[in-house]
């Protein structure tokens, strides 16, 4: 396995030690653990959608919980009092927890669960401070020319 050494970019990049720390322990957590299926797709230009396949889950037994850059997404199945012997099982019964790393300002905007599948919506609100502005510089005064949306404000 090719194991690429990032300690000359750590000791010249301030802020990206989750990044490094993400990159360098891919594959680590659980390599073989493929357990629900889900595709990650890009909706727009700050739109995003999660999809799981978890079919014979309830919106009961699914928990998803939110934190400052992870998704966490647990699935909890009671245990099945059936009356019936199983000859074949081929649905998956077991739970699971599947975590997604959020970028910055990636917030959940909602979750549905039908047919089988859970749709995760997300979407990037960057906030208004942290949106780029051109400023034109007159005088003692400072104007803001445009920001990231394209509206002229201004400021003194």
């Amino acid at each position: 396995m090719n194991r690429i050494d990032f300690s000359p970019y750590r000791r010249t990049m301030v802020g990206f030690d989750r990044l490094f720390d993400m990159i360098e322990n891919q594959g680590r957590a659980n390599p073989g653990d493929k357990y629900p299926p889900f595709n990650i797709e890009r909706r727009g230009e700050d739109a995003y959608r999660i999809t799981l396949a978890i079919a014979g889950f309830k919106p009961a037994d699914i928990d998803i919980t939110a934190h400052a850059n992870l998704l966490i997404v647990k699935g909890n199945k009671p245990e099945d009092t059936s009356d019936g012997e199983f000859l074949h099982v081929g649905i998956a019964q077991r739970g699971f927890e599947r975590r997604f790393e959020l970028a910055d300002y990636v917030r959940v905007d909602s979750a549905d669960l039908a047919d089988g599948l859970l749709v995760i919506d997300l979407v990037r609100e960057v906030p208004e401070a942290m949106k780029p502005k051109k400023i034109a510089i007159g005088g003692n005064t400072l104007t803001v020319v445009e920001n990231g949306s394209g509206e002229d404000t201004a400021a003194a």
